[in-house]
């Protein structure tokens, strides 16, 4: 039996733990913390979308329920 839209539940694309990282990692670059490249010797991060790709990264590595990388 098929449930209504608003009644099936829809599965996570980020576990809690992931969310979580990506939110630790967004307040170091919003505060000015957020280094990049090998540790941190690429300079501070000053570009929003390169903050959300470290966090996510950081998440991958660390072994949590992120999406897959997508393929060009």
């Amino acid at each position: 039996m098929q449930l209504p839209y608003n009644e099936q539940t829809i599965m996570a694309k980020y576990s809690k733990k992931a969310e979580e990282k990506i939110e630790v990692v967004m307040h170091e670059f919003k505060h000015g913390e957020l280094k990049s490249g090998k540790d941190g010797k690429g300079g501070t991060v000053t570009n929003r979308k390169q903050a959300i790709a470290i966090a996510i990264s950081e998440a991958r590595d660390a072994g949590l329920k992120v999406p897959d990388e997508k393929s060009t």
